[in-house]
């Protein structure tokens, strides 16, 4: 059941793609279900993956969930900033290029490609500041590894 919600709303976010597959990466989703277990609302689920995906429609962006996640990758966004990274690996470009497929490598691209000052590499691995963000979506378009998206699907494949 959907929950009715005005906009600009929040929900829940996991910044982790699954593209590691094999579990190398110590940054993602563990897929240990703490997350499912918190939430009340049946909003968190775990995918094809085993990795944990929540659902805006059911969520009402309380941050149960954000909070019994053991590697701190959901987080609440706001629904007006479309853009997110779906990455939270640290490592350098390389060894996160080895754990993952679609992980974000620290390369920089995204930052230059950000009119508005709002996306930064941090402990190599891209930030976006939610209230400075346009959602043009440059960002996403630019990144050589996919691991900028934007969650409506317009200008990158929806997960």
């Amino acid at each position: 059941m959907a929950i009715k919600k005005k906009f600009p709303y929040k929900a829940a976010f996991v910044a982790c793609n699954g593209g590691c597959r094999a579990g190398e990466c110590k940054y993602g989703c563990m897929g240990c279900g703490a997350c499912v277990d918190a939430c009340r609302f049946g909003a968190i689920t775990l995918n094809g993956y085993g990795v944990a995906e929540a659902d805006e429609e059911k969520c009402i962006g309380c941050g149960m969930c954000a909070r019994a996640c053991t590697q701190g990758i959901i987080r609440v966004l706001q629904s007006a900033c479309n853009i997110a990274v779906k990455c939270s690996n640290r490592d350098k470009g390389a060894e996160a290029r080895r754990q993952c497929e679609v992980s974000c490598i620290g390369c920089g691209i995204c930052e230059r490609a950000c009119t508005a000052g709002a996306i930064r590499v941090k402990d190599n691995c891209a930030v976006i500041d939610e209230e400075r963000c346009l959602s043009c979506g440059m960002c996403a378009v630019k990144c050589p590894r996919g691991a900028i998206r934007d969650l409506r699907g317009i200008l990158t494949p929806k997960d």
